[in-house]
């Protein structure tokens, strides 16, 4: 029976995988990972097999690519294609802030309220030490780690569970909204992976009702979801993550919103790095109407639709609700 210290949630495994190869420079090795970082180290104690801890480090390595984790693979300096003893890391630049960045009293106070809310409901103990952890093995931090924040459980409900049902490779079952639907209808599905694209969290699975493969977006998950006792062959969780990504980037390539916004707002700095320049302002590439819909409104006067029709009148919609709930009238 596994005891308390062997119960590491997935989600806490990565973000300390996250932690130490943030803080190596020199990166780490696979035996060193899974004989010294929390979440793996329990594992080798229980007496899993190397050649499952493995498998779980390559999951791992994909969830945390498919999250947009840069992991780099150092091979030997002599010969960089031996990977044999190959290390592992994220490199630090990718994380760090400018020298010549300044900041006022008052946004260090929101920054460090923003910090202590993550550190405090997204990360255990045993996350908060992964620091200590790494300098225990040698490793120097040569500068402060800013921390990386895996946007779990705040966001996203379903998240955690999710990701120990495709950890345990088991069936789940939720209830879910489709766009354009009212009502909530039972899903049964194999998670694969987890994903996120264009800032949102997407489940990706065998759905065994349709007997095919689907994307399912987390915040339309409308109930807890259920972990089954029904278990499916894990071998295929291999390259779902990038069979997911794939999707929806085919699905967002066909469907391009034109927009018009408005130079230093926050709808220029959220919309334009995810779009290109157009012939009239902006066409940003988009998976869901509803939600996009969603978005865009919250923008108000700093966006405007310019095509398709469709997304634009949706975008009315949500804004002459919001008008009429506040007793409004159009000027």
């Amino acid at each position: 029976m596994a005891t308390e210290s062997t119960r590491i949630a997935p989600e806490e495994r990565l973000v300390n995988l996250v932690v130490a190869l943030l803080a190596t420079e020199q990166g780490l090795t696979k035996d060193t990972i899974l004989s010294s970082v929390s979440g793996y180290r329990e594992q080798v104690d229980a007496g899993a097999s190397k050649d499952a801890l493995e498998k779980m480090f390559e999951r791992d390595k994909e969830n945390l690519r498919g999250l947009g984790v840069p992991i780099e693979t150092i091979g030997d300096y002599s010969d960089p294609d031996d990977l044999r003893e190959a290390r592992y890391r994220v490199p630090t630049s990718e994380y760090e802030l400018p020298v010549d960045i300044d900041f006022t009293p008052a946004e260090l106070a929101v920054l460090n309220l923003a910090g202590g809310v993550w550190s405090e409901s997204s990360m255990s103990a045993q996350a908060r030490s992964g620091l200590r952890k790494i300098r225990a093995l040698g490793n120097d931090v040569d500068a402060p780690i800013i921390g990386y924040s895996p946007r779990i459980n705040l966001r996203e409900p379903a998240f955690a569970p999710l990701q120990r049902a495709i950890e345990q490779a088991r069936v789940v079952e939720f209830d879910y909204v489709k766009a354009g639907e009212d009502a909530a209808r039972r899903r049964r599905l194999r998670p694969l992976a987890l994903v996120e694209y264009e800032g949102r969290w997407h489940v990706f699975g065998f759905d065994l009702d349709q007997q095919a493969e689907r994307t399912f977006l987390l915040s339309r998950v409308s109930s807890d979801v259920r972990i089954t006792k029904r278990e499916f062959d894990p071998a295929l969780r291999d390259g779902a993550g990038d069979r997911a990504l794939r999707g929806l980037r085919e699905v967002a390539d066909r469907q391009r919103a034109l927009l018009e916004v408005d130079p230093g707002t926050e709808a220029a700095l959220r919309l334009t790095r995810r779009g290109a320049t157009a012939e009239q302002g902006i066409r940003v590439p988009y998976v869901d109407a509803e939600v996009f819909a969603d978005e865009l409104a919250s923008y108000g006067p700093e966006v405007r639709v310019v095509e398709p029709a469709d997304l634009r009148a949706k975008v009315i919609r949500r804004l002459q609700r919001t008008l009429d709930l506040h007793g409004g009238s159009p000027t």
